[in-house]
C-alpha cells in the first residue's frame, strides 16, 4: 500500500529546524537557480549501450546534480565529487531531491522516462540499478515518491539481488491486490532472504484468510519436500507424460536424498525424452548417479549439462577424483571456483546468511583438493588422520542443517566410507531426526547397520543401535495417535534388553552395580571407557523413557526409574546430565511423598531421597559447564526446607567444599531472603556461607546487605549486621561506602516533599476512608520524627522553612486529640495537613531536574570509591569502580517521578540508571534471574539459536525495600512515545480511537469494533519504515521486532506478566527489538485485580500485528512462539526451579495477595477530596489510575500476615495455586487440567485469547 501523502513531513520539518543557523548575510540563504537544460543533457540515457557507457552516465549525472543543486552546501562539494566518485555517490540522493523540487512538470516526466530506460537497459551494471533503487527508497522516505510503478521497481530489485527492496514493493502491491502471483512472489523473495518462517506464514495466510488453494510449487518454495513430492505424485497419476511434474518430483527427491528413487525415475524418463527434456533432467540424474556410485551413467548425464555452469565443472571434478586423474580434477575445481566467484561476491554484499549455501559449495571444493592430498598420502597414516580430524572439526562448525551436512558428507564418501566415519554419520542421522526428516534418518541408520559387521559376529555397532532406538522413540510423534504409545513401549523394551546385554558383556551385573561403587575410569582401557560412556547414556535414556511412559509416579515405578538414573551415574561419574537427572528424580520423589504425607515425612525419606538429592545436586553443579542456576535453586529449596535435619545439614556442609564459591553469586538474593531463617541450624549455615562469599566477593554482596539492613524486621536486621561486621574485618571502607551511597541514593530517590505527599495521601485514605485513626498516626509518626531529626541538605532546609511550622502545629493538634479524643482537634490538624498537601502538589510538577549540591552533597563529593558500579560486578573480570556521580539528575515526568542518574566508572564510561523511589525492585531482580536462564535455554536450542532469540536484560539493583536502580536501556523509546510523536507530526489525535469510542453508545465489543473500522492502526508499521535508513535495515528491524515480541509473549505468559501498556514496552532504535520494563505484576496478579482485570495472556493488539509482515501473526510471530514455547516446555524442570524459588521467597510473595487488600488510594470512593488534588491538573494516563502502589501494598500485606493468624496459610495456598498454574502452562494443561495440548494448539489458543475483541474491550480504555 502506498504510504500517506503527509508521510515524512514531520521528519523533514524537524531536520530542517535542526539545521537552521542564523546567517549574517541573508542573501546567501537564497536558493541557487537550477539550469534544467544542463541537467536534462546529463540524465539523457537513450544513447548508452555498454557497461562503460552506463558507468560514465551515472558519474556525469551525479556531478551535474551537485553542480545544479539549489543548496549552497551541496554545490560546495562539486569539485571534490568530480574527482572522488564515492562522494558523488554518497550525495546522489540528496542532490537529486534538491533538484527534483525545482523541476518543471515537463522535465519531471522526461527525467522519470530516462530513469525507466536505465532500469530496463540490458547491459546496465547491477550497482547502478542499486543506486537508482536506493534513490526511489530515499524519495519515498522523503514523501516525494518517484512516479514509477512499484511492480517495475520490484522486478528490478529482484534482478540485482536487492531482495529486501523487492519485498517492500511486493508487500505494498499485496496490500493493494491479493493475488496468486503476489503470494508466490512473496514466498520466493522471503526464501531468498532466508526468511522461511515468513514464507510459511504467507502460505498459511493465503489459505486461511484469502481462501486461495495450495499450489504444489508453494510447498517446494517452503522446503516442505515430502508434502510437495506427495502432491506431485498425485498429479503425475492424472498426467503421466508431463515433464514439468516429473521435474518437480526430481527436485523433491534430490532434496530428500532419495537417490534410488531419483535414479529410477531419471532412467525411466531418459530413454524416451527429447534432447531439451534430457538437459533439464541431467543435473538431477547426475546427482543420483553420483550418490549411488554409477560412474558411467554419470558421465552420460554430465555431457548434457549446460557448458560453463558450476554444476557441470563440479561433477567433472568429482569424476576426475574417482578416476584418480588429479590434474584433471584440480583444473575443474579451479574452474568451478571461478564460476562461483561472481555469485558469491554479489550475495556476500547482501549478507553472509544468504551466501551460506554458496560458501558451503566453495568449502566442498577446498575439501576436494584435500582429498587429492589424502589419496596421495596412502602411506602416511598420520597425515591422513590429521586431515580427517580437520574435517570433523570443520563439519562441527557448520550450520546444523540437514542439506549442508548431507552435501559435505557425500563428497567425503569418495575417500572415507560411512563405516570409517561412523561418528559423523550417526550425528547426521540424529540431526535428521531432530529436524523431523525421519525418512532420511532411517535410511542413513539402515545403511550403517547393513554395512557394519560390528565385531565380526554380524551385529551392528552399539552406537548405531542406540541411535536407531532414539529414532524409533521419536518417530512415534509422526505415527497415528493410537499407535504412538505401542511404538514407544517397544523402543523402551528393546533398550532394556540392549542395556542389560551390554552390561553383562562387560562382565557386570546391573543389580550389583546399583549398590556398588562407581567404575573407576583410571582402571579401564579407552575402548572399554567408550562402552561405559555409551551405557551411561543408554541408562539415562531408559530412565527418561520410563518417566515419560508412567504419567504419575507410583510405588511400583519409582524403584526402576531411580535405578536407571543411578546406573547412569555409575557408568560415567563425570557426566553432568546423569547427576542432574538422578538428583531431579529424587527431588520429584520427595515432592510425591510430601503430597502423600503432608504433615510429616517418613524418616527413611531423608536418607533414601533427600540426602542423595542434595549430594546429586552438588555433583551436577560441580560438573556443570554452563548455567547451574536451576540446580542451585533446587538445592536451596531442600536446604531451607529440610536443613534442620542433621543428616541433610551434614550433606550440605560437606557439599560446600566440592563446588566453587562463585556458584553462589547467582543466588545471593535467595540467600539474603533467608538470612533470618527461624531454624538456628539453617540460619547459621546461611550466615557462614554469606560470610565466605563476602570474603571472596565483597562487591557482589555489599549492595544486597545494605537493602537487608533497612528491613522492618528486627531479626533480619540483626542477622545482616552480624555479616556486615564480619565483612568490616577485611573490607571496612567498602562497607561504609556502600552504606553511604545507598543512604544518599535513597535520599535522592524520595525527597521530603515526595515523602510527605505520599504519606499524607496514605494517611488521608486511612482516616477518611477506613476510619482507622491508629493506622493514620502510624503513617504520620515516622515523617514527624524525620522532621524532628532536622535537615541535612539545602533542599531539606528549604522544606522545613516552607512547611515546618504548619506541620509542627498540625502535630500538636494530633497530640491534643490523643490526650482529649476531641475530633475537633483532629479536624484542625487535617486543615493544616490539607494546606501543606495542596502546596506540595503544586510544587511537584516543577521538579524537572535536581542538583546534587542541594540534595546530596556527600554524593557530589564522592570520588574514586572502592565500590563497584551497581549491577556490573562479574567474577573474574576487572572491577569497574565508581569514579564519581554526575552532579545533575533529570526527573522523568511521570507519576512516580523517577530520576535519570549517571555514574562515571573508573573505566571512563558513563553508566546510566533510572533511580526509582516508591517501588520495590526485588521482584524485577528475580525476573532478570529468570530471563538469564531463559536466554541460556534459547542459546542451547538449535532452532532458537539460529533465529538469534533472546531477551534484553538490564541491571536491577534494589537499594531499600521501596527504592532502587534500574539500568538505563540506551537507544530505546517507549511505544507510547513513538506513536505520540508520529501522530503529533501528522496532526492526528493521540487518543483518536478513544474519542471515536465515546461517540458510540453501544456494547463494549461493538464500540471497539467501530473504533477499529474508523482507523488504520498502521502507526507502528510506518514508524518502523520511516526510522529505517533503507529496506535492508527495515527488514532486519521488523524481523527482530516480530521475533522479540513473540519471545516475550511466551515467557511473559508463563510468568503471568501483566500491565503491558505502551509505556512498558520499548523499541530499540538500532535493532528493532522490543524491550520490556516494569515487572511489578507477575503470576497473573493483573488478571485477579478488582478493577479492570486483564483477560489477555499477553499484549497482541492490532497496532502490534500491523507492524509485522503482510501475513500478520502467521509467519515469524507464530513460528517463534511455537519454538520458544517448545523450549520452555522441554525445560520445564529448570524453569519451575526458578519460579518456585520466586513464589516461595518471603520478600516477594506478599504480592500474590494483591487481590485481598483494601483498595488503593485512587480507587476508594469514600475518601474526601485529598486525592482529587493529585489529579486536578488533568487526567492521568489510564493505566496508572488502577495500578497499585507496591510500597503501600507491602506494608498492608505484612500487617495482614502479622496480625491475622490465617495470613501465612492464605499466602501459602495462593503460592501453591500459582505453582500449579505455572506447571500446567508448561505441560499444555493450562486450558483444561485433564487435557494435554501440543505446542501448536496451545499457542493457537493463546493467540486467539490475546486478539479476542471480547477480551480486549475489557481492558482499561486507552490500554
Amino acid at each position: 500500500e502506498n504510504l500517506p501523502q503527509e508521510l515524512g513531513k514531520a521528519f523533514d520539518d524537524s531536520d530542517a529546524k535542526g539545521d537552521e543557523t542564523p546567517s549574517v548575510d541573508q542573501s546567501a540563504a537564497k536558493k541557487q537557480p537550477v539550469n534544467q537544460q544542463h541537467l536534462k543533457k546529463a540524465w539523457e540515457a537513450s544513447q548508452r549501450s555498454t557497461k562503460e557507457d552506463w558507468m560514465e552516465w551515472i558519474r556525469r549525472f551525479s556531478v551535474e546534480l551537485l553542480k545544479q543543486s539549489p543548496s549552497h552546501a551541496l554545490r560546495a562539494c562539486v569539485f571534490l565529487a568530480s574527482v572522488y566518485t564515492p562522494l558523488a555517490r554518497e550525495l546522489f540522493n540528496a542532490a537529486f531531491v534538491s533538484c527534483w523540487n525545482e523541476l518543471y512538470d515537463q522535465y519531471v516526466d522526461e527525467l522519470v522516462k530516462s530513469l525507466e530506460v536505465a532500469l530496463k537497459a540490458p547491459n546496465i551494471p547491477p550497482e547502478i540499478i542499486q543506486i537508482l533503487l536506493h534513490l526511489a527508497e530515499f524519495m519515498e522516505h522523503d514523501n516525494k515518491i518517484l512516479p514509477i510503478d512499484i511492480r517495475t521497481l520490484a522486478v528490478y530489485a529482484q534482478k540485482c539481488h536487492a531482495y529486501a527492496k523487492a519485498l517492500h514493493y511486493k508487500e505494498a502491491e499485496f496490500h493493494i491486490k491479493q493475488s496468486f502471483e503476489a503470494v508466490e512472489m512473496l514466498m520466493s523473495i522471503n526464501n531468498l532472504l532466508q526468511q522461511p518462517d515468513a514464507a510459511m506464514g504467507i502460505l498459511t495466510f493465503a489459505q486461511d484468510s484469502l481462501g486461495l488453494e495450495r499450489k504444489v510449487s508453494w510447498f517446494e518454495k517452503l522446503h516442505r519436500y515430502q508434502d510437495a513430492l506427495e502432491a506431485y505424485e498425485a498429479q503425475q497419476l492424472e498426467n503421466p507424460d508431463s515433464m514439468e511434474i516429473t521435474l518437480g518430483r526430481m527436485r523433491c527427491l534430490h532434496a530428500l536424498g532419495e537417490w534410488d528413487q531419483l535414479s529410477a525415475l531419471a532412467q525411466e524418463k531418459w530413454i524416451h525424452a527429447p534432447i531439451e527434456s534430457r538437459k533439464s533432467v541431467a543435473p538431477f540424474a547426475a546427482a543420483a548417479a553420483w550418490g549411488l556410485g554409477q560412474w558411467e551413467q554419470m558421465e552420460e548425464y554430465i555431457a548434457l549439462l549446460k557448458p560453463e555452469s558450476p554444476d557441470r565443472t563440479f561433477f567433472r571434478a568429482i569424476l576426475g577424483m574417482h578416476h584418480n586423474q588429479y590434474a584433471e580434477a584440480e583444473k575443474f575445481i579451479n574452474k568451478t571456483r571461478d564460476l562461483l566467484d561472481t555469485e558469491l561476491t554479489a550475495l556476500l554484499g547482501e549478507s553472509y546468511n544468504r551466501a551460506y549455501a554458496t560458501v558451503v559449495r566453495v568449502q566442498m571444493l577446498a575439501e576436494l583438493e584435500e582429498m587429492i592430498i589424502y589419496k596421495q598420502s596412502a602411506n602416511d597414516v598420520e597425515r591422513q588422520n590429521a586431515i580427517r580430524r580437520t574435517w570433523v572439526k570443520r563439519l562441527e562448525g557448520c550450520e546444523r542443517n540437514v542439506e549442508v551436512w548431507q552435501r559435505i558428507l557425500r563428497v567425503r564418501t569418495m575417500v572415507v566410507s560411512p563405516q570409517e566415519d561412523m561418528e559423523m554419520w550417526i550425528k547426521f542421522a540424529n540431526l535428521c531426526r531432530k529436524s523431523g526428516r525421519f525418512s532420511l534418518s532411517e535410511n542413513t541408520l539402515r545403511s550403517l547397520m547393513e554395512a557394519d559387521g560390528g565385531d565380526g559376529s554380524g551385529t551392528p555397532h552399539p552406537k548405531i543401535v542406540y541411535a536407531q532406538l532414539k529414532h524409533m522413540w521419536d518417530s512415534a510423534s509422526i505415527a497415528p495417535t493410537d499407535k504412538a504409545p505401542a511404538i514407544r513401549s517397544r523402543a523402551l523394551s528393546i533398550l532394556r534388553e540392549f542395556t542389560a546385554q551390554k552390561t553383562q558383556d562387560l562382565g557386570l551385573n546391573p543389580d550389583e552395580m546399583a549398590v556398588s561403587m562407581p567404575i573407576d575410569p583410571s582402571r579401564i582401557t579407552e575402548d572399554v571407557a567408550e562402552y561405559t560412556r555409551l551405557l551411561s547414556r543408554c541408562y539415562l535414556r531408559q530412565g527418561e523413557w520410563q518417566r515419560a511412559l508412567s504419567y504419575e509416579l507410583t510405588e511400583e515405578t519409582i524403584p526402576e526409574i531411580l535405578c536407571s538414573f543411578l546406573l547412569a551415574t555409575r557408568f560415567d561419574q563425570n557426566w553432568y546430565k546423569a547427576w542432574h537427572s538422578w538428583a531431579l528424580a529424587n527431588f520429584d520423589i520427595i515432592d510425591y511423598h510430601e503430597r502423600l504425607h503432608p504433615d510429616k515425612l517418613p524418616p527413611q525419606i531423608f536418607s533414601h531421597h533427600i540426602v542423595p538429592a542434595v549430594q546429586g545436586f552438588f555433583r551436577s553443579i560441580a560438573l556443570s559447564k554452563e548455567n547451574s542456576l536451576q540446580d542451585t535453586l533446587r538445592l536451596l529449596t531442600l536446604w531451607f526446607k529440610y536443613g534442620y535435619q542433621s543428616e541433610v545439614s551434614a550433606a550440605i556442609g560437606e557439599g560446600f567444599s566440592t563446588i566453587s564459591i562463585d556458584v553462589w553469586l547467582q543466588v545471593i538474593p535467595q540467600l539474603i531472603a533467608r538470612i533470618h531463617a527461624p531454624n538456628s541450624t539453617v540460619r547459621l549455615l546461611i550466615q557462614q556461607l554469606l560470610t565466605d562469599i563476602g570474603r571472596e566477593h565483597p562487591q557482589a554482596l555489599v549492595y544486597s546487605l545494605t537493602v537487608a539492613s533497612k528491613s522492618q524486621s528486627l531479626p533480619r536486621r540483626r542477622a545482616t549486621f552480624v555479616i556486615m561486621d564480619r565483612m568490616r574485618m577485611h573490607s571496612a571502607v567498602l562497607v561504609e561506602q556502600a552504606l553511604m551511597v545507598s543512604q544518599e541514593l535513597i535520599r535522592v530517590a524520595i525527597l521530603w516533599h515526595e515523602m510527605w505527599h505520599e504519606g499524607l495521601e496514605e494517611a488521608s485514605r486511612l482516616y477518611f476512608g477506613d476510619r482507622n485513626v491508629d493506622a493514620m498516626f502510624a503513617t504520620l509518626e515516622p515523617l514527624h520524627q524525620m522532621l524532628d531529626r532536622g535537615p541535612e541538605t539545602m533542599r531539606e532546609e528549604s522544606f522545613v522553612q516552607a512547611f515546618g511550622r504548619d506541620l509542627q502545629e498540625a502535630q500538636e493538634w494530633c497530640h491534643r486529640y490523643q490526650e482529649t479524643r476531641d475530633l475537633n482537634n483532629l479536624n484542625q490538624a487535617w486543615e493544616l495537613y490539607y494546606q501543606v498537601f495542596r502546596r506540595i502538589v503544586r510544587q511537584l510538577p516543577q521538579l524537572t531536574s535536581l542538583e546534587l549540591q542541594y540534595i546530596s552533597p556527600q554524593l557530589l563529593e564522592a570520588r574514586n570509591l572502592e565500590l563497584c558500579v551497581p549491577g556490573y560486578y562479574r567474577s573474574g573480570e576487572p572491577i569497574v569502580r565508581i569514579a564519581r556521580f554526575n552532579p545533575s539528575l533529570s526527573v522523568i515526568a511521570s507519576k512516580q517521578r523517577p530520576r535519570k542518574l549517571t555514574i562515571i566508572g573508573s573505566d571512563g564510561k558513563d553508566y546510566m540508571y533510572l533511580l526509582k523511589g516508591h517501588e520495590d525492585l526485588r521482584q524485577d531482580e528475580r525476573v532478570m534471574q529468570l530471563f538469564g536462564l531463559v536466554n541460556t535455554l534459547l542459546t542451547n536450542d538449535a532452532e532458537t539459536f539460529k533465529r538469534h532469540l533472546n531477551i534484553q536484560r538490564y541491571p536491577a539493583v534494589p537499594l531499600s525495600p521501596n527504592s532502587g536502580l534500574i539500568g538505563w536501556v540506551t537507544e530505546t523509546d517507549t511505544l507510547h512515545t513513538l506513536i505520540r510523536d508520529y501522530r503529533d507530526s501528522r496532526k492526528i489525535l493521540l487518543n483518536l480511537e478513544h474519542r471515536l469510542m465515546l461517540q458510540a453508545i453501544i456494547q463494549k465489543v461493538e464500540v471497539l469494533q467501530y473504533a477499529f473500522e474508523k482507523t488504520y492502526g498502521q502507526d507502528l508499521y510506518n514508524v518502523l519504515w520511516l526510522k529505517s535508513r533503507n529496506s535492508e535495515a527495515w527488514l532486519d528491524r521488523r524481523t527482530n521486532y516480530t521475533r522479540s515480541l513473540a519471545v516475550m509473549s511466551m515467557v511473559g505468559y508463563i510468568l503471568g506478566l501483566g500491565d503491558r501498556h505502551p509505556s512498558n514496552l520499548m523499541l530499540h532504535r538500532v535493532t528493532g527489538k522490543v524491550v520490556h520494563i516494569d515487572f511489578g505484576d507477575c503470576f497473573e496478579v493483573a488478571m485477579h485485580r478488582e478493577k479492570f482485570p486483564e483477560k489477555i495472556p499477553f499484549r497482541l493488539t492490532r497496532m502490534l500485528v500491523k507492524a509485522m509482515e503482510v501475513s500478520g501473526i502467521e509467519g515469524n510471530f507464530r513460528t517463534t512462539c511455537e519454538h520458544v514455547m517448545r523450549v520452555l516446555r522441554d525445560n520445564k524442570e529448570s524453569l519451575m526451579a526458578v519460579l518456585e524459588a520466586f513464589v516461595y521467597d518471603p520478600l516477594i510473595n506478599w504480592r500474590l495477595l494483591n487481590t485481598h487488600q483494601p483498595q488503593s488510594p485512587v480507587q476508594n470512593e469514600r475518601m474526601r477530596g485529598i486525592e482529587n488534588i493529585v489529579h486536578e491538573d488533568g487526567p492521568d494516563d489510564g493505566h496508572r489510575n488502577f495500578s497499585v502502589s507496591r510500597r503501600l501494598n507491602r506494608i498492608e500485606v505484612e500487617a495482614v500476615a502479622n496480625e491475622n493468624p490465617q495470613g501465612p496459610e492464605l499466602l501459602n495456598s495462593r503460592a501453591v495455586a500459582v505453582v500449579n498454574r505455572v506447571s500446567n502452562k508448561l505441560t499444555g494443561r493450562d486450558f483444561n487440567p485433564r487435557v494435554t495440548l501440543d505446542v501448536p494448539t496451545q499457542v493457537e489458543k493463546l493467540i486467539q485469547q490475546a486478539t479476542s475483541l471480547e477480551n480486549l474491550c475489557q481492558c482499561y480504555v486507552g490500554w
